[in-house]
């Protein structure tokens, strides 16, 4: 529970909603304990119509009897002589009690749910923020499904805890001692058995909330897994439709379907125990409390009405204890999505601090890097060395998996070097503000990424104070201004999700347009082109090429792209085997003339 509890803490953030909240609940478990009180002299006098006393005499023999506290005598003086009044005075009292008490518990309930989804929404941001700030290979390693869960169910479970905690917990707890005060005024005898039932209920609960806990972990472990493989296949609709593997997707899906069934299963055992076993546990203290209050009454030490009293503040108090039972359940639930909040809270970010770093003017420069995934069993990049002009266009050819994409990663700090040194003007990018560094280096990926907004929110994606001329410069810049002309409402166009209503070569021309945008001093393309056509390309090599004041770095598949670059880099196996230029690498380098002819697209006629 530890991990839940330090959550918690942050409710005390808002530290004066929390003691609102508090101190409402325990007014309106006053005017519960109050009303209850109010019944005493009500029975005696309907109890006992003959000898009976009516409100002012009760009073006045009060007052006489020389108590801890006495009745103000302005109060005596206006209090009803008659029984019936007197009765009828209770009652009003009692209705103006509750309407105090339901306005007091409303109050309560709408500040303490209230607290709960403010402090949520504050753990989510950071959990979001914080998962953001994360390293890259971090990321990659754990599947992006398992922090979309942590920050969505994961969060959401946990204010079910809060809720229960704050909102349930406090109310039903005060209105239970709130009860049993006034059950103990009529029969002190009433501490005892709460002293021997309480440690029993205690442990009792705290078996059923461990298995709870167990079976929440597994829960959410489980719905995680139901999470990533319902996204990636609905993500990949058609390829599963084209690939008619539509049976095997429903398969794998009942599979972690079942596994989800299995653990809510097992918290359905413990939650549905806990229920009877306070029940039961009631009944055997409430037949304890009977055969006492009848030897009492029995022997003349307990008047009859105290004995109903005493019993029906007991039974208050017992159906004010009850629902605990269930908010322990949910409290216990909460502990796990906690645990695995907190784990990722405690992931290391990535280091944002630095010194500044000017813009790139002379060189970028790779140091014998090598670079291992977690987890991989050789490297993906090893003993790399390269150094590149300012200005120049160089192209990065080579087998799949050769190391290309992880090589170029390297230079914006998306990866970090298990060895080596990446140099901007011979400054470790190690050593200065990722800000400055990432500020200035244009990066557009194989895959491109459109969110649900308007083409000009694509576009301007990161550069939030760009202007709509700027946006529309990037856009003919990255050849993308002619198909935005054509849309309904250009510019204004809103996409779908993923840009579902584009093609996969307007969606990177617009991917394209936002990395020109930001003006880069450093500009990375990761096989950019792959989905344009060729007239596209060309278009957008000849912008690419009149660029200036910027280094590029292209990963191609097309032969035309490769030529139209300085130098060209040659990997295999995580390895640079030789650079230079397209005539010098066809005559001395056997790998890439067949990449040449094996994988580089030629260029069309």
């Amino acid at each position: 529970m530890a991990p839940f509890w330090h959550l918690a803490k942050r409710l005390l953030r808002c530290r004066g909603m929390l003691v609102a909240a508090v101190l409402l609940a325990f007014l309106s478990a006053a005017g519960l304990g109050v009303g209850l009180l109010a019944l005493g002299p009500m029975l005696e006098q309907i109890l006992h119509p003959e000898a009976g006393d009516g409100l002012r005499q009760l009073a006045e023999r009060f007052n006489a009897e020389g108590g801890f506290w006495r009745v103000p005598e302005a109060i005596v003086a206006v209090l009803p002589e008659e029984r019936f009044n007197g009765v009828l005075l209770l009652i009003v009292l009692i209705w103006c009690l509750t309407v105090v008490g339901a306005t007091a518990n409303f109050l309560h309930q709408y500040l303490s749910q209230t607290l709960a989804t403010i402090t949520i929404a504050k753990i989510r941001r950071e959990l979001f923020g914080h998962v953001l700030d994360l390293p890259l290979s971090k990321v990659v390693q754990s599947g992006s499904s398992e922090f979309v869960s942590r920050i969505i169910r994961d969060a959401a479970a946990l204010e079910s805890g809060f809720v229960g905690l704050l909102g349930k917990s406090v109310a039903q707890i005060s209105k239970g001692v709130a009860a049993l005060i006034v059950a103990i005024v009529f029969d002190w005898r009433i501490v005892l058995v709460a002293i021997i039932v309480g440690p029993i209920l205690g442990l009792v609960l705290r078996k059923i909330a461990k298995r709870i806990r167990r079976g929440a972990r597994g829960s959410l472990a489980a719905q995680q897994d139901l999470l990533r493989l319902s996204g990636e296949r609905i993500q990949g609709l058609r390829a599963v439709k084209t690939s008619t593997a539509e049976h095997t997707a429903v398969e794998q899906f009942d599979e972690a379907n079942d596994r989800v069934v299995r653990f809510e299963l097992k918290m359905r055992t413990a939650k549905a125990m806990s229920s009877p076993i306070m029940e039961t546990l009631a009944i055997i203290v409430l037949g304890a409390l009977a055969l006492l209050a009848a030897s009492s009454i029995l022997k003349g030490d307990l008047p009859f009405e105290d004995f109903l009293l005493s019993i029906g503040a007991i039974a208050v108090a017992g159906a004010s204890f009850r629902p605990l039972a269930s908010i322990i359940n949910d409290i216990s639930a909460a502990a796990a999505p906690a645990a695995r909040i907190l784990k990722v809270l405690g992931e290391a970010a990535e280091p944002r601090d630095g010194s500044p770093l000017p813009r790139h003017a002379q060189t970028l420069s790779m140091d014998a890097v090598t670079f291992t995934y977690p987890g991989a069993e050789r490297p993906s990049v090893i003993d790399a060395s390269l150094r590149v002009a300012f200005g120049e266009h160089v192209a990065v050819v080579g087998p799949n998996g050769s190391g290309k994409t992880t090589l170029l990663s390297l230079v914006p700090r998306l990866l970090v070097p298990d060895q080596g040194a990446v140099r901007v003007d011979d400054v470790d990018v190690a050593t200065v503000s990722l800000s400055d560094l990432r500020g200035q280096i244009g990066v557009v990926t194989q895959e491109s990424f459109i969110v649900q907004g308007t083409i000009a929110e694509n576009i301007s994606l990161g550069r939030p104070d760009a202007t709509r001329e700027d946006i529309v410069a990037a856009a003919e810049a990255g050849h993308a201004a002619s198909f935005i002309g054509e849309m309904p409402q250009g510019y204004d166009t809103v996409v779908s999700e993923h840009g579902a209503s584009l093609s996969g070569g307007q969606r990177q021309r617009l991917s394209i347009a936002r990395a020109l945008l930001r003006k880069p001093a450093i500009l990375i393309l990761d096989e950019a082109t792959s989905q344009v056509d060729s007239e596209s390309e060309a278009a957008i090599a000849d912008a690419i090429r009149g660029i200036e004041g910027c280094t590029v770095l292209v990963i191609a598949h097309r032969l035309a792209t490769v030529l139209d670059c300085d130098r060209i880099v040659v990997m295999d196996e995580g390895r640079i085997v030789d650079v230079g230029p397209h005539e010098e690498l066809c005559s001395r380098c056997g790998l890439y003339e067949r990449l040449i002819r094996t994988q580089l697209v030629a260029v069309e006629s």
